[in-house]
């Protein structure tokens, strides 16, 4: 499992790590914000339009040769900038990490379901819950650490010596998990199983957990900095955020296993503690933006291993790698969705109120849920 982990910790080191920094650079690829949006949005614009694809291909030809594909391209990628040192070649490496991430972050997720039983899926996807969750805590700060010492150049070229070291230890660690045989899928049949409620549920749990991340991590240094909070501050509640997510998801993977968190309720508490953390946000000072970390970061914590082990305990072995992918897609369209959706609302009344408008947003399915279960027990 370690490579799997590994593996995990380079997509999310990886992207964070650049584009956490790249508001600091000065060269001529970065002239405007315009571009700088369209450079931190070419990472995650790859991902939304081929992590399904690549999950479709990791049922076809297995998921461990897409998961090491994944990671030499993002290794070539993040070396041709670290090579070539042109502005020009920046968009070209960001590009290529996306879409390589696309093909072994699905792939690193079928594997984590076929290679531990379905008792202990809780826990496995807790575990690669937490290794995400250090790069994301991480690549910030060793990012910016590493781009004082060297430039952009030297962050490229450490995250591709990374990404080759992970697909050395999967090539001699993962071992082969040849595909399933599959029956004949036809696009209806895909349709049916990705509405399926069983299907849709967890996964819109999944994007709206990445939705108050992503507006958390984008957000609350903006709120910090308007109390009159230094960058120090702000840094260290974005930093309480993730790993307050990162030591909630073991934890809940392991009561899930246990049988003392069961998933419907896990996801329901996750989503209501992520809304709860948003309104949070709304309160004055240091205390406010802490007190949003915590519970944006616990309420994340709880869905995220939950929901993937939902999604694999009712997925057949033979379709994991395309379900992983689709559900990557729903995390993707949150990422993007939360910050634009919050941006919308505060450009015209405020931020207070585009937190609000998504914490609303979040605790609506929940709330709904516990009235109907509410009224079934009356009747």
């Amino acid at each position: 499992m370690g490579p799997l982990w590994a593996a995990g910790f380079t997509t999310a080191f990886g992207a964070h790590a650049v584009a956490a920094n790249l508001g600091g650079f000065s060269e001529d690829a970065v002239r405007s914000l315009l571009t700088l949006g369209v450079l931190l949005a070419l990472y995650d614009g790859a991902e939304v339009l081929l992590k399904p694809l690549f999950g479709w291909v990791a049922d076809r030809v297995g998921a461990r040769p897409v998961l090491l594909a994944g990671l030499v391209g993002f290794a070539a990628a993040s070396a041709a900038y670290a090579v070539v040192d042109s502005p020009g070649w920046l968009w070209v490496a960001r590009l290529g990490q996306g879409a390589a991430a696309s093909a072994f972050s699905p792939a690193a997720s079928a594997l984590v379901a076929r290679l531990n039983p379905a008792a202990k899926h809780g826990r496995a996807f807790g575990s690669y819950g937490f290794a995400k969750s250090l790069g994301y805590t991480l690549g910030p700060l060793l990012g910016g650490g590493l781009v004082w010492a060297g430039g952009l150049r030297l962050l490229f070229a450490v995250t591709a010596v990374l990404a080759l070291v992970v697909a050395v230890w999967a090539l001699l660690a993962v071992p082969v998990v040849p595909p399933l045989p599959r029956t004949r899928q036809t696009v209806v049949d895909l349709a049916r199983r990705i509405t399926d409620p069983v299907f849709l549920r967890p996964t819109a749990a999944l994007a709206a957990a990445t939705a108050a991340l992503s507006v958390g991590v984008g957000f609350l240094p903006v709120t910090g900095a308007a109390a009159g909070l230094g960058p120090i501050a702000t840094g260290a509640a974005v930093s309480v955020l993730a790993a307050t997510a990162a030591v909630v998801q073991p934890r809940a993977g392991r009561a899930l296993d246990a049988g003392r968190l069961g998933t419907r309720t896990g996801l329901t508490v996750g989503l209501l503690l992520a809304a709860a953390g948003l309104l949070s946000a709304s309160l004055a000072g240091l205390a406010g933006v802490l007190v949003a970390a915590v519970l944006i970061g616990a309420g994340t914590g709880l869905i995220t291993p939950l929901g993937f082990a939902a999604l694999a305990a009712s997925t057949p072995p033979e379709r994991l790698g395309q379900t992983m992918g689709t559900a990557e897609l729903g995390r993707e369209l949150g990422d993007a969705g939360g910050p634009l959706l919050v941006a919308g609302v505060a450009t015209v009344v405020g931020l207070g109120f585009g937190y609000g408008v998504l914490a609303v947003l979040l605790a609506v399915g929940p709330v709904a849920g516990l009235v109907g279960a509410s009224l079934r027990a009356r009747r």
